[in-house]
């Protein structure tokens, strides 16, 4: 029995046999032609490339109408990408000069981007690697006449393992028969992880080497919960995880019957439960999950879908589509929260070279500020779309006044240019900020002046206050929510924000962890943003406590000086109060 830890991207137990899938890497022969035949190799080139975006163009179809239109723009990225002068001029540039077949001009230039990428030091550019084996595997199929085999005709359940999978292939997959996903490569933000999470097929990622101790038909456990792949499990192992996926669906049904009562304490006191987004396709699983809003929609993917910025259209019919799926919910729309960290700068023209330290440069807000035409076209979209329902706008990372105050005059000339003109707008927009610098909790009354309402966003905030790098796996242990500094944190924040009269909610990764939701209650958080499937556990907490028996619980977790003394204080606390939520999620190894 062997236990490999990945990187969970999409959550779900399943214990299966497993398919091991070829890497499909053959090299192409360098062989050359001669000079007459040149042009029938820039034809031959050409057809492959026009009936592989042919081939993307369908794909793209389908995906929408299993994953949803968001998810399937990715395809928009291969499109363009099959499409580019960077990749088109250097292969007929070599079947010219070098006389060299069409494929293996394909197979050169694309080995060369892969490297480019394989090379480059941020992470998600390092996750689009699997996107170029797609584009290089397709294109010299239509000349060589290979064929991959789908994974929509698997005719059996079935566990994938594989080096890594291709966004094409993981569009394909047949859910009721491929039951997890488990790769060697990719990360959280990699288009297979992505189209995997909304198939809602369990699925972990960047085990490193999985595929060379699996075997086609070995049984293997995907628990993507945990993170954790288990190959050849043993009777007891075997047993064991059975029994717990039997729990989860015991204890799923009965949060789900539970989903849609209030969200009120036993004393009474009612608790906004919202949730976070990616994609307007999410909010129906939102609502039927029990929340009432959408306290984060990020807006993210819209950019790192194509290698092109997205029209004030496109985005304008995302918000819109959102917005009228809520039929009159509320919506925070989180303007665009990105950097060197997260997009391809050779993707984009106007972007930026990599950063040596991405995280503490120009990202989020900032490079909003220094982006004008961008952010002024996001502005006019989210401005556009508010006018079909209630909108919040809420700006990510601000660190000092001077840059809210940037943000909102930026925010007003576009208000005022589109009354002008007589476009159609919310004329009363609530405008908030992510509270995720340590700068802004420490001033936070400061900032209660100026603002509307208050997001905390935990993930950050914990980063930059404990000096971590959460996606650092050789210091993930020092990334802690309990920690006695971020506690106190919120602490301050929620009392400020209470005498500013000021909304402050809570759309961190914290606020849907069960053992945290007391903490937070009592330290007077009354209202939290969480994924979709963690609504009916935090309902089902707040349904099961009173205010002050969760203030008792937060004065005691403030006094502990270390984050294991506060986390297992807080487990045990969960476990007494709530214990069927608290078996939910725990399983002993």
């Amino acid at each position: 029995m062997l236990t490999k830890q990945g990187i969970p991207v999409s959550p779900g137990v399943a214990i299966c046999t497993a398919v091991v899938l070829d890497t499909q890497d053959t090299a192409i022969p360098h062989r050359l032609v001669a000079a007459g035949q040149v042009h029938a190799e820039l034809g031959r080139l050409d057809r492959a490339i026009e009936q592989s975006a042919e081939q993307l163009q369908d794909l793209r179809a389908r995906a929408a109408d299993v994953v949803g239109e968001d998810a399937a723009r990715i395809f928009e990225f291969h499109l363009s990408m099959l499409r580019s002068k960077q990749l088109l001029g250097p292969m007929r540039n070599m079947i010219e000069r070098e006389h060299v077949t069409a494929e293996y001009a394909v197979y050169m230039v694309m080995r060369r981007e892969a490297h480019q990428f394989a090379i480059a030091q941020i992470p998600v550019v390092r996750e689009r690697i699997s996107d170029i084996w797609d584009l290089e595997r397709r294109v010299i199929g239509h000349l060589v006449g290979a064929t991959h085999e789908e994974l929509g005709q698997m005719s059996e359940r079935t566990i994938v393992v594989a080096h890594d999978l291709t966004p094409s292939q993981t569009a394909n997959l047949d859910k009721t028969m491929i039951r997890g996903i488990a790769t060697d490569l990719g990360g959280r933000t990699s288009h297979t992880a992505i189209i995997a999470h909304a198939l809602g097929i369990p699925a972990i990622v960047g085990l490193e080497n999985i595929t060379t101790h699996v075997a086609t038909g070995d049984t293997v456990i995907i628990d993507g919960e945990h993170g954790q792949v288990i190959v050849d499990p043993d009777a007891a192992q075997l047993l064991e995880y059975r029994q717990y996926i039997q729990r989860l669906e015991k204890i799923r049904v009965s949060l789900d019957e539970q989903a849609q009562l209030p969200a009120e304490t036993t004393d009474g006191t009612p608790i906004t439960v919202w949730a976070n987004i990616e994609f307007p396709g999410e909010i129906d699983s939102a609502l039927k999950h029990g929340a009432t809003g959408i306290g984060l929609y990020r807006t993210e993917f819209l950019f790192l879908a194509s290698s092109t910025w997205p029209t004030e259209e496109q985005q304008y019919e995302a918000y819109s589509e959102a917005i009228r799926a809520l039929q009159g919910g509320p919506i925070v729309i989180r303007t665009l929260d990105l950097g060197a960290d997260k997009l391809d700068p050779r993707g984009v023209d106007d972007l930026h070279e990599a950063e040596p330290n991405p995280f503490l440069g120009v990202r989020s807000i900032r490079y909003c500020l220094q982006n004008l035409p961008i952010f002024r076209t996001q502005l006019r979209a989210i401005l556009r779309a508010s006018a079909h329902g209630p909108v919040r706008i809420m700006f990510p990372l601000i660190s000092n006044i001077m840059e809210l105050r940037q943000a909102r005059m930026v925010l007003s000339d576009v208000m005022e240019d589109m009354t002008d003109q007589g476009v159609d707008h919310a004329q009363d927009i609530a405008v908030g900020i992510m509270v995720e610098v340590p700068s802004v909790a420490l001033q936070v009354g400061t900032f209660c002046k100026e603002v509307d309402f208050l997001s905390i966003g935990t993930n950050d905030l914990i980063q930059y206050t404990l000096a971590v790098d959460r996606s650092n796996e050789r210091i993930a242990s020092l990334y802690s929510s309990a920690h006695p500094a971020v506690i106190g944190l919120l602490k301050d924040v929620a009392r400020a924000g209470k005498r500013a009269q000021v909304d402050v909610s809570i759309c961190g990764e914290m606020a849907g962890q069960i053992e945290y939701v007391m903490l937070l209650l009592g330290l007077g958080l009354t209202s939290m943003s969480v994924t979709p499937p963690a609504i009916p556990e935090v309902k089902k907490i707040i349904r099961s406590v009173s205010i002050d028996q969760c203030k008792r619980i937060a004065r005691r977790a403030v006094a502990f000086d270390s984050d294991r003394e506060v986390f297992n204080y807080l487990r045990d606390a969960i476990k007494r109060i709530v214990p069927d939520v608290f078996d939910r999620r725990q399983l002993q190894y």
